[in-house]
């Protein structure tokens, strides 16, 4: 059951295998006879510099996957000096996390019903020290995910006689949970108050955010947070315009990796038209469907700044705990590191523009209309 939540999507699960196939629709430009010697992945996001352009992204209910999981991603974010952003739906409390995370540490925001309450929690977390706030737009309706709902995925844990078989299978997370207990979500008990116990993770969230936050919210929103502003959920020029006019400092082009509405398109299609609406007037990241340092050379090359993980932590979390963590993100870095000194560039600005897109290949059975290329930049 735990493996589903981390691995499952929203209704047939389409929107997440298409974020994964249409990467194959993007091609890196491969490029010979550069002096790579001083090639470097370091780059700096909202004005801090990082170690590469990569972010471990929001993810609940991390203790599940292993004992203290925010703290062990917290931590693996601080030695690769690069950002981690906590969930409002994590299983440790805020000053707890403060203790162990390093300096690039960033916030999600589920936006909550109660303003009183929203608002009392941006004090806090601005108090302690975290600089940019992500706030969640795609989850006023949370999306059915017919793999939790199978398994009755509950917080806390509900037991049946096939839970226990499963669980016993796995001795070595089982003593985690019997030692560490069953996880909650510390954060969200803080500020709204107790849970109630056996109700699912969708319920939680569910009661508490916000369905009525729009456009014309984010004047409030701009006004009780003082620190760096990013929309998570984004997917159309549109909404970066409308952003911009907001006074809004970045977005996350995102589907929450195909765990909300089924049936879109991936984000790696969506983003150059997006970074285009951007025009450099704002940090733009992506998110959804990347697992392979490849994966992220792509997004560099259409425009993105930096991109954001999800899934690739949270196995190596679920694996390992926090050497599971280091070790996905080494992987990444040394494929990334790869794939752009084999693209010819030496740095993640000159992976601009080296990507053509490809006109043979079906992605969910559906072929680009027409040829399409992106214009090379010199290395």
């Amino acid at each position: 059951m735990v493996f589903d939540y981390i691995d499952g999507a929203s209704g047939a699960e389409s929107t997440a295998r298409r974020n994964r196939s249409a990467f194959e629709r993007f091609l890196l430009r491969p490029e010979i006879l550069v002096d790579l010697s001083a090639r470097t992945l370091e780059t700096s996001l909202f004005g801090q510099p990082v170690a590469m352009p990569l972010v471990i992204g929001p993810t609940g209910m991390n203790g599940a996957y292993w004992a203290e999981g925010d703290l062990c991603l917290a931590r693996a974010a601080k030695a690769a000096n690069v950002p981690f952003v906590m969930s409002t739906a994590a299983t440790v409390k805020l000053a707890t996390l403060v203790a162990e995370a390093g300096p690039l540490r960033w916030f999600q925001l589920y936006m909550l019903r109660d303003r009183g309450l929203a608002q009392a929690l941006l004090e806090r977390v601005h108090a302690a020290g975290f600089q940019v706030l992500q706030l969640t737009v795609d989850t006023a309706v949370t999306g059915r995910r017919n793999r939790d709902v199978r398994n009755g995925f509950t917080l806390p844990f509900r037991w049946s006689g096939r839970k226990l078989i499963d669980t016993a299978l796995r001795p070595g997370w089982a003593m985690q949970m019997l030692h560490t207990g069953s996880p909650t979500l510390q954060l969200f008990a803080e500020v709204v108050g107790r849970i109630e116990p056996g109700s699912t993770i969708t319920e939680v969230v569910q009661r508490q955010i916000s369905d009525a936050f729009t456009w014309r919210d984010l004047d409030w929103l701009r006004s009780c947070w003082p620190g760096k502003l990013v929309l998570k959920g984004v997917s159309e020029p549109a909404h970066v315009r409308m952003g911009l006019a907001a006074g809004i400092d970045g977005v996350v082009v995102s589907n929450h990796g195909g765990r909300q509405l089924d049936g879109t398109g991936s984000t790696i299609e969506q983003l150059p038209r997006i970074a285009e609406a951007a025009d450099g007037r704002m940090t733009v990241l992506i998110d959804s469907g990347f697992r392979h340092g490849a994966d992220i050379a792509k997004a560099l090359a259409l425009g993105a700044d930096a991109v954001q993980i999800g899934r690739p932590a949270l196995y190596g979390l679920a694996a390992a705990g926090e050497a599971g963590v280091h070790h996905a993100l080494g992987i990444l870095s040394a494929e990334l590191e790869v794939a752009m000194a084999l693209s010819g560039a030496c740095n993640v600005r000159q992976l601009r523009g080296r990507v053509d897109v490809a006109v043979d290949v079906d992605v969910d059975g559906v072929k680009p209309s027409e040829a399409s290329r992106v214009a090379s930049r010199p290395c």
